[in-house]
């Protein structure tokens, strides 16, 4: 277990109370609870979520019978602990690949490996045209604006493929503009400013627009070496299978508590088609669960009703948790007073990363409120004598939903795709220059991709908070100033694919 002794809990609640502007004469001791929550019980879960996985094509996918399964070993075990559910059905539209081809086909040839070179977006067709620059911006620093505007487009030949620079707008908006001024085609390589999340592969999304001709994303270095080629001509083609899914998400009630100060703590329960997702997102799921079943146990009764929450959809753009949110009235989503949420915690090669909620590390703070939820996490941590990290509120997880609307958030993550730095080793263990989970999005995010020592401690701070908030006998400040959405529209992520 990567972590020291625990230092006097009533020190700890009652910091903690005090930063929450709680007004508890008692503070809230969450040792009961974090005893009974351990990583063995958790790693009981992820198993039966691995042999749901094995008994269904390998993943537990939105509306597949392995997601159902998923729901089902949950709810079943909620409802003997006696908790209220409810599954919440809803459907959408998914695309998923079914082919594609990128090759230059003069003044040269050479064609594009799939993942490694390009990757396509929503677009569908087949495209072989010349292919136009669009507005680049190609010095240091490369802060384009590329495709934004409908003039970017003035001089531009209708039928040819547009090469468009990423920055500044969404994808949508300058695939939109591609589309009226007559492209058959779009390229999108990434902007050119800053690490490799600006400069490597990404995986894009257009939002609500799904095209009628082929976009594909690709690299910064690919995308120059475009610019500079005179008289270039490509072939473009992207098959798309457009499917309704039809799935679920599950909602469990504490029967007592303040109905008018909720605390919802949510994960996403659907994998991607690639694999089971025991990390991602079993991990975070497989801890709220077993955090509710040991809160039955002890019989806590909480000051304020917790709803725990597992969304579907989340790996299709977070459309689970979207939806949930939509489906509230303004009254409703008053009577939240904060959503936990919890994405990835057993990370192989982890950090422990807490949401950016003060805004003092990324320049994007959440909502009021958020401030105190990092606060909680920080301070849980350091009394175990573990290291955190600050991890930005950029739209890649389910509190999307709840920020947009006004709703304090925070939560935990462990790390996915990103790269461990020499600094994050040195006080964390694990492997420099190695993503914090290799196995992100793949086959092998089996049982077998779990660190339980990461596990162990982000459990613990699951708990400690759930039960921080349930008993919190003041609300979170600026905690009833739920609003209509748009707060965070300038995400640059819905779930795992880029926006903008």
């Amino acid at each position: 277990m990567r972590t020291l002794a625990f230092t006097a809990t009533t020190g700890l609640a009652a910091s903690v109370a005090i930063a929450a502007g709680a007004q508890a004469a008692t503070p809230t001791d969450t040792t009961a609870l974090r005893d009974a929550v351990t990583a063995d019980g958790v790693m009981a879960h992820l198993q039966a979520l691995q042999d749901i996985a094995d008994a269904n094509g390998g993943n537990r996918q939105a509306g597949t019978a392995g997601h159902e399964d998923s729901v089902y070993y949950m709810k079943d075990l909620l409802d003997a602990a006696g908790y209220l559910t409810t599954i919440q059905e809803f459907n959408y539209e998914r695309q998923t690949l079914v082919s594609a081809e990128w090759a230059e086909t003069a003044p040269g040839s050479a064609t594009y490996e799939l993942d490694t070179d390009y990757y396509p977006m929503e677009g569908d067709g087949t495209a072989d045209a010349p292919v136009t620059a669009v507005d680049l911006s190609l010095g240091d620093p490369a802060a384009s604006t590329s495709g934004c505007e409908p003039e970017d487009f003035g001089g531009f030949t209708a039928g040819n493929i547009a090469l468009v620079q990423r920055g500044a707008c969404s994808f949508e908006q300058k695939v939109l503009n591609a589309i009226e001024y007559g492209a058959s085609g779009v390229i999108i390589f990434n902007q050119g400013n800053g690490g490799v999340d600006r400069t490597g592969m990404f995986y894009g999304t257009l939002g609500e627009t799904v095209a009628d001709i082929p976009v594909i994303s690709t690299t910064y270095d690919i995308g120059m070496a475009l610019a500079g080629t005179d008289g270039l001509e490509m072939h473009l083609a992207v098959d798309m299978l457009t499917e309704q899914v039809d799935t679920m998400n599950l909602i469990a009630d504490t029967p007592t508590g303040r109905a008018d100060r909720t605390v919802v703590v949510g994960g996403h329960l659907d994998s991607v088609g690639e694999g089971p997702g025991v990390n991602d997102n079993g991990s975070g799921t497989a801890t709220i669960l077993e955090t509710a079943l040991q809160m039955a146990e002890l019989g806590i009764e909480p000051e304020n009703r917790v709803r725990f929450a597992f969304w579907s959809g989340e790996e299709d753009g977070l459309l689970g948790s979207e939806y949930y949110v939509s489906q509230l009235s303004k009254s409703e989503l008053k009577d939240i007073a904060v959503n936990l949420n919890f994405d990835m915690v057993g990370s192989p090669n982890a950090v422990n990363f807490v949401y950016d909620g003060d805004g003092d590390a990324y320049g994007q703070s959440g909502p009021t409120g958020s401030d105190v939820v990092e606060e909680v996490f920080t301070s849980f941590f350091e009394s175990q004598g573990a290291y955190t990290e600050p991890t930005a509120f950029d739209g890649r997880s389910d509190y999307l939903g709840f920020i947009e609307a006004g709703i304090p958030a925070g939560g935990l993550f462990s790390g996915a795709e990103g790269i461990k730095t020499e600094e994050e080793a040195e006080l964390y263990g694990g492997t420099a220059g190695v993503a914090y989970d290799p196995c992100y999005h793949s086959a092998c995010d089996t049982i077998a991709n779990i660190d339980t020592d990461t596990l162990d401690i982000m459990s613990d701070a699951i708990a400690h908070a759930t039960l921080t908030f349930a008993d919190t006998t003041s609300a979170i400040s600026g905690t009833a100033k739920g609003k209509a959405k748009g707060h965070f529209k300038d995400a640059e992520f819905l779930g795992t694919h880029a926006v903008r």
